[in-house]
């Protein structure tokens, strides 16, 4: 044998290289309506599969607004990322040990010049489990630049106390 002959310099068609992700013999000779059916699934498959882990399948972002909790041993901070709101726009409470986050956004613009007019409204809630051992009384809230901060401490002398298990090696 010569190198030559390994050369493919012709191809035959019987002798056609095999295609990268080519379906099964079996799959091509199914009903036309069964190779569309799959055609459709793949397609919303990866549709859905391309989206944002943030938002569900209607396209409603789940996680907003955005929150950070951060504890310390003398408070536990939650901070609300609120950008276009004011104040007069958030309500806050905390009850049953839970800090609810409620709010409310409406806005209009209209530009009779231009023949322009825009509108859009939304509400969120957020509901924050709080830990045992906070005075929910004493908390207090600040609200800047859209950046809500919300500092509940704890009680005094109710820190964790975190107690080492050893592992015994078998």
């Amino acid at each position: 044998m010569s190198l030559r002959d390994l050369i493919p310099w012709s191809r035959q068609e019987n002798r056609l290289p095999a295609v990268v992700g080519a379906e099964p013999e079996r799959d091509r000779t199914t009903h036309p309506l069964m190779s569309l059916h799959r055609d459709v699934n793949r397609l919303f498959d990866d549709l859905w599969r391309g989206l944002p882990s943030s938002l569900t399948a209607f396209g409603h972002v789940i996680d907003y607004p955005r929150i950070e909790l951060s504890e310390t041993d003398k408070d536990i901070r939650v901070t609300a990322e609120l950008p276009g709101l004011d104040e007069s726009q958030v309500d806050l409470s905390i009850a049953d040990g839970v800090l609810a986050l409620k709010g409310e956004k409406k806005s209009e613009l209209e530009d009779k010049d231009r023949g322009y007019s825009e509108r859009s409204y939304g509400r969120f809630e957020r509901r924050i489990h709080l830990p045992k051992g906070v005075e929910s009384d004493k908390a207090q809230a600040s609200f800047s630049n859209g950046v809500l901060t919300v500092t509940i401490p704890r009680k005094e002398g109710d820190v964790d106390s975190v107690r080492r298990i050893p592992i015994n090696k078998n």
